[in-house]
């Protein structure tokens, strides 16, 4: 049927639109909401025995050319033509598509599904995209700029031939062949394990310069992975048969942090301490033999992306080649580093630290405000008078019994919008800010870190298996704090999964089976990213 010409009256005004009975009424009403304003949330339309619903029937309703619709209902602000003009899918390139679809897998070579997660993993470290954009590096971290920017631009896999060759000449471990099993025929390349692929790449991209900091800073004369991902680690050994010994304290730069697996450890964190804690047998200055040192270890400095190892394969001596440990260990979607910190860190990152979670808390509030308002707004009330009320009234009741912290309302009892609370909330957390951070380009300046990336194994060997990688889907999208906005919502944690070429969603309430207790793909390297203040 074709479209009808049809009048809204609203508020004393006659308003024409177009009626598509081959359209849901929903379509109709968004129509309506175009010239009145009125929300369709808050919209009745009112037709012959009753009042127009979203599954409503057109035939039984027998709209006619020239029909007048009245409408009820408070309107409200009108929509606003977009700022940018509606660009369809069919009109946009495979650059503009990669903005908005999927991101892009990677072609499996042959054995290379190690190579292939990690740098799936590494795409969650963002600056490094724009420090290898600024730099005129060769080599490996020149092919890993152009697969990052390929990947960047396609809907398609991408086949990293380039990469791959670049990364089997600077380490030829990766070009080793798997020989078992071949009867005169040519060897293929063999299985990798994925944490080294991780730490030689690393290792490659120390030669990318750092980004710039403040005037003052030490920033020009670090590079990319010092600043970002390097830690440093302060170690410090006792003896225990000679107190009056002094302790011998050294300091190193470290890319990640251990968690050793045992059979008690449950949690990464006791896996880590464990790590870093510990007895070693070395010959004692003062008392002239061996003795028993007790050596703490400590984190002096962290990076914006702390590199987790899930030391899950160890050399067994009866059958000459690493196993790997089946234990599940459970690893946090957030990480609080203060208890793998010094004293000294930990004094200067507590203040912000404490009061960062604090607002924490103020903003999931604010979104479990809105989202009741929200549905509160779509739900029809009995004792509501024909004639609707302004939102603002059902909402106050909800907002201001759901938050009572200060400054979280205005008149009416309506949130204000969440840039402004989240200006005042970053002007009071940089206050808080040691001096020693601001002059630290990629330091961590809170010591909270949320997970963005992870690389899993399956299987019971780190020579055979198969390696995937998982990455949050906010690394690849940006955050929506209110409608209209692009990107996803606030509240979408879900992750990507790659396996090689496929690239599927993955809930984030199945990332708990990635713990481990068998075969199946357990969490292997972690990457976790220093949350944002805003």
């Amino acid at each position: 049927m074709a479209p009808l010409s049809v009048h809204i009256k609203h508020a004393g005004k006659v308003h024409d639109v177009q009626l598509d009975p081959d359209q849901p009424p929903s379509v109709f009403k968004d129509a309506i909401y175009q010239v009145t304003g009125v929300p369709i949330e808050r919209m009745k339309v009112m037709i012959k025995g009753g009042m127009l619903k979203d599954d409503t029937d057109w035939k039984k309703v027998a709209p006619k050319d020239g029909q007048t619709f009245m409408v009820i209902g408070a309107a409200g602000e009108l929509p606003k033509p977009p700022e940018k003009p509606v660009v369809f899918l069919e009109d946009m390139d495979d650059s503009e598509l990669a903005q908005v679809s999927y991101p892009v897998g990677l072609v499996n070579l042959g054995n290379t599904c190690y190579m292939n997660s990690t740098v799936q993993a590494m795409r969650a470290i963002v600056e490094l995209q724009t420090a290898l954009n600024a730099s005129s590096v060769t080599g490996l971290p020149n092919q890993l700029r152009l697969l990052f920017n390929n990947m960047s631009k396609t809907t398609e896999s991408v086949t990293p031939s380039s990469f791959l060759l670049a990364l089997r000449q600077a380490f030829p471990q990766f070009a080793e062949l798997n020989r078992s099993g071949m009867k005169g025929g040519a060897a293929g390349y063999a299985q990798q394990d994925a944490e080294e692929c991780w730490t030689q790449v690393l290792h490659a991209l120390k030669v990318v310069p750092g980004l710039p900091g403040p005037s003052g800073s030490s920033a020009h004369t670090k590079g990319f992975v010092e600043q970002f991902i390097g830690g440093e680690m302060r170690r410090e050994l006792k003896c225990d048969e000679a107190p009056e010994e002094p302790p011998s304290v050294t300091t190193e730069k470290v890319l990640k942090v251990d968690c050793n697996i045992t059979i008690s450890t449950n949690y990464m964190l006791s896996g880590i301490l464990d790590a870093l804690d510990g007895k070693l047998e070395k010959n004692s200055p003062s008392l002239g033999r061996q003795a028993v040192y007790t050596t703490r270890s400590r984190l002096s400095r962290i990076p914006s992306y702390l590199t987790v190892h899930m030391v899950r394969f160890a050399w067994r001596a009866d059958i000459g080649k690493k196993a790997k440990i089946m234990r599940k260990v459970k690893f946090p979607l957030e990480f609080d580093a203060v208890e793998i910190v010094t004293d000294d860190l930990k004094e200067k990152l507590l203040p912000i630290s404490r009061r960062l979670k604090e607002i924490e808390k103020d903003r999931l509030e604010r979104r479990k405000v809105r989202k009741r308002t929200k549905v509160a707004a779509g739900q029809p009330k009995k004792d509501r008078d024909v004639e609707m009320t302004d939102a603002s009234g059902a909402a106050s009741g909800s907002t201001a019994n759901a938050h009572s912290s200060e400054n979280q309302e205005v008149a009416g009892g309506e949130l204000q919008d969440e840039s402004v609370y989240r200006e005042k909330e970053l002007k009071e957390l940089e206050a808080l800010v040691h001096a020693d951070f601001l002059a630290d380009v990629g330091s961590s300046v809170s010591g909270l870190y949320e997970l963005v990336a992870i690389v899993t194994h399956k299987g019971a060997a780190a020579d055979a298996g198969h390696y995937m990688g998982f990455v949050k889907r906010s690394v690849f999208h940006p955050i929506s704090r209110k409608a209209g906005d692009p990107g996803i919502p606030e509240d979408d944690e879900d992750w990507y999964k790659f396996d090689d070429e496929k690239v599927s969603i993955f809930p984030r309430e199945k990332l708990a089976t990635l713990d481990g207790g068998g075969e199946d793909s357990s969490a292997y390297v972690l990457l976790y990213k220093t949350k944002a203040l805003a």
